[in-house]
């Protein structure tokens, strides 16, 4: 699939939004309205070498089951991630979060994701609507990105509303082995 970027500006200094994002403990708060059943894929999720499998709730999608590493971590602009999904891990992906200054000490947050499907049937069905799916809930978590980082909504749910975000229950991430 060709990259798809979403991006936002943030009422908070870069290095705090730096300091959220370079956790990936903190991700299911702004992504789990698509990206569910988190699992820590070591005990220290923060910077380089912390990953995550989790499932993708994407319409009509037989394996679900994703996971992304944290490969680069350059304080204070730049996350890389890169992982696996699909059908036997087989379809590559590539996460990069660019965090830039914006004006009145805000902080211009941009994430592409770009996937790389070997076969056939793997492009054919990312052709079926992916890309769009993929603006539309990357764009929502950008969203709910800012209003935790502004508002101060964590995992409590608190500040959801702002949003228009229900959280029928807490959310939960395990560690793998624990």
């Amino acid at each position: 699939m060709d990259p798809v970027t979403v991006s936002i500006v943030v009422s908070a200094p870069r290095e705090q939004v730096f300091d959220y994002l370079q956790d990936i403990a903190n991700h299911p708060e702004f992504t789990d309205h698509y990206l569910v059943d988190w699992h820590l894929t070591r005990i220290d999720s923060v910077g380089a070498g912390a990953g995550a499998r989790f499932r993708v709730k994407a319409p009509g999608n037989r394996f679900s089951w994703a996971d992304v590493t944290f490969a680069e971590v350059e304080r204070p602009h730049r996350i890389v991630e890169v992982g696996r999904t699909g059908k036997n891990n087989r379809i590559r992906t590539l996460g990069v979060y660019d965090l830039a200054p914006a004006a009145a000490g805000s902080t211009r947050v941009r994430f592409t994701l770009e996937t790389v499907p070997v076969t056939l049937s793997d492009r054919l069905l990312e052709g079926l609507g992916a890309r769009a799916w993929t603006r539309r809930k990357g764009e929502r978590a950008m969203y709910r990105l800012r209003a935790i980082l502004e508002q101060g909504a964590g995992a409590d749910g608190a500040g959801d509303e702002a949003v228009g975000v229900a959280r029928p229950g807490s959310r939960r991430v395990t560690v793998a082995g624990g």
